[in-house]
């Protein structure tokens, strides 16, 4: 049996660190850490995600606030939106929910959070900091997965490490923290993607897989080598009559069959999606401690 790599127990304990933290910090007479999170319209996925980080907010001490504007907002409300909790002193973290009406530019929008409150790692000066290995808030789920190999202890220098995906979010900024000059690091890594050739090829030289495709059960157990290491970042709902919610989740990784031969893997749902929103309340505590941009 592999080691079951178990994000939600590992965000749980990052949680109640984060939580033990906030309550010296308020001990001592400091400022409670203040998230701000906008929500665009009414996305069903989207509102759950909001509010899984709102709760998350609660269970460590932090103070949230819930924007919500409709869908029809125009950019240059919710760009003023967002100025306004740039100037909001009391506000150390904001995120601005993705994805965001058709009529509204992201690129706009991420560019006008102000880099020391962006907690979700996506503005340009963050991106920046992070590939020259400076001080950074990471996004978070690439963050999560980090955190991941940290707790549980993998080796990853001199490792191959396969990146499947090159998205802004997860798998371009996966690869240079797996290959930067560090631990979880020093790692030689292939960055693929639709256009890749070869690619069970390459997936079976991988001593580290990071699945990150957005394809449901793509990789299958021939794409893996014997003893690997795979991290599932994929998340999907597919139907089924059994459940009582009507539905399962899945991953981008064929779970049964995949776990036979890797060393480590990350289930799905329970793996890396509970590390996202630990790695958002880290981000946000090291704003409101000024530990990043002093």
């Amino acid at each position: 049996m592999p080691t079951i790599i178990d994000g939600k127990q590992t965000a749980q304990e990052i949680k109640s660190e984060i939580a033990v933290r906030v309550a010296e910090i308020r001990a001592g007479g400091g400022k409670t850490p203040h998230l701000a999170a906008v929500l665009v319209g009414s996305d069903g996925a989207s509102q759950t995600y909001v509010g899984a980080k709102v709760k998350a907010c609660e269970e460590v001490g932090f103070k949230s606030t819930l924007v919500r504007l409709e869908s029809d907002v125009t950019e240059e409300d919710l760009l003023n939106m967002v100025e306004d909790i740039n100037n909001n002193p009391d506000i150390d973290g904001l995120i601005v929910q993705l994805p965001l009406p058709k009529h509204i530019s992201v690129d706009k929008v991420t560019n006008k959070i102000r880099p020391e409150k962006d907690v979700d790692g996506f503005t340009p000066a963050n991106v920046g900091r992070m590939t020259l290995n400076w001080p950074a808030y990471v996004a978070a789920t690439p963050y999560g997965i980090v955190e991941l190999l940290k707790r549980y202890e993998i080796e990853t220098a001199g490792k191959h490490c396969v990146v499947i995906g090159r998205s802004h979010i997860v798998g371009s900024p996966m690869s240079i923290l797996m290959a930067r000059n560090g631990y979880p690091g020093n790692a030689t890594v292939t960055l693929t993607h639709s256009k890749t050739q070869n690619l069970p090829e390459i997936c079976r030289s991988a001593d580290i897989l990071i699945v990150a495709i957005g394809k449901p059960e793509f990789v299958t157990a021939d794409m893996v080598k014997p003893g690997a290491v795979v991290i599932d970042v994929g998340i999907h709902r597919i139907q089924d009559a059994s459940k009582k919610s009507g539905f399962r989740l899945i991953g981008d990784v064929k779970f049964d069959e995949v776990a036979e031969k890797a060393a480590a893997i990350t289930p799905v749902p329970g793996g890396v999606g509970p590390m996202t929103i630990a790695a958002l309340l880290y981000n946000t505590l090291q704003s409101a401690e000024k530990k990043v941009f002093g």
